[in-house]
């Protein structure tokens, strides 16, 4: 540290402290976005909304705590979601549409 003054050197320690207690509040907030991006980019839809959700609720603390601006919070949910919603939609236009049952073509043949 580089204060002099005792005041100083008082708010320096306040500070370092405040960083360390933010520093791994931000980290987990990385953390759960890295996990959620891995989970949509490998296909695993399911596993991918949950962590969406846990990212998000991370995000929301962050931000209520004073440890993340809200604009930024907002801004990194948003491309997060938006992520998300690419994911789902390619998985739902890449599976082939259901087939119709045979049964109800079946039927009607036969009472013919």
């Amino acid at each position: 540290m580089l204060a002099d003054k005792k005041l100083s050197m008082t708010r320096a320690v306040g500070v370092e402290k405040k960083r360390l207690r933010n520093k791994s509040v931000q980290t987990l907030c990385k953390t759960r976005i890295t996990q959620a991006e891995g989970l949509i980019f490998s296909g695993e839809m399911e596993a991918a909304q949950k962590a969406v959700a846990a990212a998000t609720l991370a995000l929301d603390k962050a931000a209520e705590k004073g440890i993340l601006h809200p604009n930024n919070t907002a801004r990194r949910k948003s491309r997060l979601v938006k992520k998300l919603n690419a994911a789902l939609a390619a998985a739902s236009a890449a599976a082939p549409p259901a087939k119709k049952s045979r049964a109800k073509r079946a039927k009607s043949s036969a009472t013919s």
